[in-house]
């Protein structure tokens, strides 16, 4: 049986793009039952243990068979040393459009838990429900609450989840083609600069000569992770200064951008923004089903080299408002199969996720989880374009902000990453020192 794919999905097939979760763990891990709890969870979502498929003119999912179909591998080894290899790993091309893997130390008492899962059937906000999920199943699990799935207990007939663009408010068509028109005219007026790769371009023979960042390349990630103390002061200046901490994270991004170019003046910038659209459906579509259910609000900045920040961040934070409030994100989701044909639709200097405060895993007693990270991976750079956006995935696991920045290292070298990183880290704790006592900021009685 097979579910089409609709037109806004099929654009992430091309871009083989994947959503990575990890755990590290302290304590022992039923691996027996952790691999239950997989096959239960993918049993539960037959996205999950599916592939992508040729459909006439696009694509669908197919269901696979069970030998097919994806379960947990769990071997020994190094937790960290895992993670890079698990991150420049792809989900293979018409295979399983998700992978489990837990790698433990040899004692036995670290572990480290890694869920791939692709872009086509799944967003931020699925992942870590899935997740999340996948662990209160084991708990289950474990305390002998539940029982393992048994064997052939599959549906014969799938439940496949509806694609988001058929759950979107209709629109005018006509208005979706004069929204487009207005679009593709901004993105031809106001060009947006891009930040320069600091690894030289590659030879006529592929690989790049010199830098720390060389050679092939492979995806590494530097991260900036702010202690509870201080997300809360970042927070509360958000709050006094009337912005939201997704702008304030997005006006250091450009802030560090814009110091990677020439120059005193205005310097055209571009700020990508996901936009989440379950909570603005009819009703609101659950995390749990696992579907890709985001569209982006681009806008454009004059930005220069001596700009205020939290000007920069009132200015993004008013104009994301306003792009939802206009009704804006539906006509964009209607947009999305039209990028191929203009790519400068969604190109940006930055590209900041933003998944806002979310829940870490409930593990059963003797287990603990000591770090959880999200990172979008993909599997084709450019290190030929000599300039790309850069990405940052921002998170808040349990009251810590966490800001990662994927890069490939034929690109960007491990050192411009960690520059960067240090430019928005300096960036953010200006901002919180901005905070205003809790006080100042109570309602008048």
């Amino acid at each position: 049986m097979l579910r089409a794919l609709c037109p806004v999905e099929t654009l992430y097939v091309g871009q083989r793009s994947r959503a990575v979760l990890s755990c590290t763990l302290r304590g022992r891990v039923d691996a027996e039952a952790l691999s239950a709890a997989f096959d239960a969870v993918t049993e539960e979502n037959p996205t999950l243990r599916s592939c992508i498929v040729p459909d006439g003119a696009g694509y669908a999912l197919r269901l696979l068979g069970e030998d097919e179909r994806p379960r947990l591998v769990v071997r020994t080894g190094d937790p960290d040393e895992a993670y890079a290899a698990e991150l420049n790993r792809a989900l293979p091309v018409g295979g399983p459009l998700t992978r489990a893997v837990l790698v433990g130390s040899p004692d036995g008492e670290r572990h480290l838990f890694v869920l791939l899962v692709d872009h086509t059937v799944t967003d931020g906000h699925s992942s870590i429900a899935l997740h999340n999920a996948l662990w209160d199943r084991y708990g289950a699990l474990v305390r002998g609450e539940a029982a393992a799935p048994a064997a052939g207990s599959v549906p014969a007939e799938p439940h496949w989840p509806e694609p988001v663009s058929r759950l979107l408010p209709p629109t005018d068509e006509a208005d979706t083609a004069t929204y487009l028109d207005g679009r593709v005219d901004r993105a031809r007026q106001h060009p947006v600069e891009l930040v320069p790769y600091d690894v030289p371009r590659p030879s006529a023979g592929g690989a790049a000569p010199g830098g720390d960042g060389a050679g092939e390349g492979r995806i590494e990630v530097c991260r900036l992770t702010l202690d509870a103390e201080r997300t809360a002061l970042l927070r509360r200046t958000a709050r006094g200064s009337g912005v939201s901490v997704h702008a304030l994270v997005a006006a250091a991004l450009l802030t560090a951008a814009r110091r990677r170019l020439d120059g005193d003046g205005p310097r055209t910038l571009g700020c990508l923004s996901p936009v989440d659209l379950r909570s603005r459906l009819s009703p609101p579509l659950p995390a749990s089903v696992m579907v890709p259910a985001v569209t982006t609000h681009l806008q454009t900045l004059e930005v220069s080299a001596d700009a205020d920040p939290l000007d920069l961040a009132r200015t993004v934070h008013a104009r994301l408002n306003d792009f939802i409030a206009r009704g804006d994100h539906v006509h964009e989701m209607r947009i999305t199969p039209e990028i191929p044909a203009n790519p400068a639709l969604q190109l940006a200097t930055v590209i900041a996720t933003n998944m806002g405060v979310v829940p870490g895993p409930r593990l059963p007693d003797g287990l603990r989880a000591v770090d959880v990270r999200l990172v979008p991976a993909r599997e084709q750079y450019f290190p030929q374009a000599g300039r790309s956006p850069v990405m940052a995935c921002v998170v808040s696991f349990e009251g810590r902000l966490s800001i990662e920045f994927p890069h490939y290292t034929a690109c960007f070298s491990p050192s411009f990453a960690e520059t960067f990183r240090d430019d928005v880290l300096d960036g953010l704790l200006a901002f919180a020192r901005q905070a205003r006592p809790e006080h100042a900021l109570a309602d008048p009685t």
